[in-house]
């Protein structure tokens, strides 16, 4: 894919500036008291990105609900309806035999006013993708945005609407054709891979929990694309336990090879952050550290290939204390081209209103957790680690076997060598 041409995106040279995009309406999105996944995490994020002076100066951009006509961009307008008159049915969680489009299982219970929160996070990240595109913002993050399971006419893994899906599909109907989106969320972004399963203009690379071990069940090396898109599927499956070194080995051994290649205009990122080590759905084991190196290395993608151009959303983290806020503050300080220390000090103001929510909660001191990002480079099959252990070693051959398996699935199709480093 290296020879095909790259037309120039829109947007006015010279004007863009860094944005977030923010709502008190994504507090809406409220499954049930004892969901994992529960809004306080975004309000604990925005709070402490606050009084950590990340949002300094920062003019917040209110989104306003995507309306119907762009969500049935991904979604069909049975879906549509099924989401509005769900609340209206009295439906909670039903027997399985009785769930219809997902709504009222046990991972995605009805709740009121679904269609209008869902719509909202969509909104945000729709609101994201038009200030890139219209040239008034260069790197754009809505952290209500990231509901990558969600299928064209069924809810699925805490997620209604498909909002990335369906900013991407916008884009590419307002002067986007190459479009990447990176997913480092635990589990397989399944629900964007599918929408753009056949269409060539979008390259969607995911790193997650590998798929034996972790639902949804897929994102297997081997699941590259189909038709006139084989090879824009890229699927890097990592066993539970990997960490940030390996992590990252992993990461840097095949996204930025594969984005080089592909020459994305903008690149779309789901940063869900559920592959912490205290994550209480996943099996991963990265630190805030680990999940902040990450955020950079997209951002530096972005930089070096789509000139600036990053919409970055949020996604799963189940940590709702301890993880997520300092997380997701790292991944806004990265949008807006800001840094925070690792040992920079919590604010005591935002600890001690988290001591009122949860007492029992053990509160971080600093922003980091004291991770190691010095990973190994891959240098191809068969590369070693000076110094290792027999236990490294193990972990390290896992991690490799996962590299090699993806690159020499997608690769060739994008005109890389699989076994060069250099690629």
């Amino acid at each position: 894919m290296a020879d095909q041409a790259t037309q120039p995106p829109p947007g006015i040279p010279g004007t863009a500036h860094d944005i977030v995009v923010w709502s008190a309406d994504y507090l809406s999105y409220r499954w049930s008291d004892d969901h994992p996944m529960n809004p306080t995490r975004l309000d604990l994020t925005m709070s402490l990105a606050r009084q950590i002076g990340v949002l300094d100066g920062i003019e917040l951009v209110e989104p306003s609900a995507a309306p119907d006509e762009e969500l049935l961009r991904i979604h069909t307008p049975a879906y549509i309806e099924a989401v509005k008159r769900a609340p209206g049915k009295g439906m909670s969680i039903l027997h399985p035999d009785q769930v219809e489009h997902g709504l009222g299982s046990d991972d995605n219970p009805v709740f009121d006013k679904m269609h209008e929160a869902s719509a909202m996070l969509t909104g945000g990240s729709l609101t994201a993708a038009r200030e890139i595109a219209s040239g008034r913002a260069r790197r754009a993050v809505s952290i209500g945005g990231g509901m990558h399971h969600a299928m064209p006419d069924w809810a699925s893994g805490f997620c209604v609407y498909n909002d990335a899906a369906v900013a991407i599909s916008w884009l590419l109907d307002n002067g986007f054709d190459r479009i990447a989106y990176i997913d480092v969320d635990a589990h397989h972004g399944d629900g964007v891979q599918q929408a753009f399963l056949h269409d060539p203009r979008v390259l969607t690379v995911s790193l997650h929990q590998h798929p034996a071990t972790l639902w949804p069940n897929t994102g297997w090396s081997s699941e590259v694309g189909s038709g006139a898109a084989e090879g824009t599927s890229i699927n890097i499956p990592l066993l539970p336990g990997t960490g940030d070194r390996l992590w990252l080995r992993a990461f840097h051994a095949i996204v930025p090879g594969a984005i080089a290649a592909f020459r994305p205009q903008i690149i779309v990122s789901q940063c869900g952050v559920d592959s912490h080590r205290e994550d209480p759905l996943a099996d991963l084991a990265l630190t805030v550290d680990g999940q902040n190196a990450a955020f950079l290395a997209m951002r530096t993608l972005a930089d070096d290939h789509a000139e600036g151009r990053w919409l970055a959303v949020g996604g799963g983290g189940y940590g709702l204390v301890r993880v997520v806020p300092r997380a997701w503050t790292h991944l806004i300080a990265a949008a807006l081209g800001r840094h925070i220390d690792p040992q920079t000090q919590v604010p005591e103001m935002w600890r001690d209103r988290v001591r009122a929510m949860a007492p029992s909660v053990d509160l971080p001191q600093v922003m980091g957790d004291g991770g190691d990002i010095d990973y190994p480079a891959w240098d191809g099959p068969g590369g070693a680690v000076e110094g290792s252990t027999e236990a490294a070693d193990r972990a390290l051959e896992r991690v490799d076997s996962a590299i090699i398996a993806t690159r020499r699935a997608s690769f060739p199709l994008l005109g890389l060598d699989p076994e060069d480093p250099r690629d």
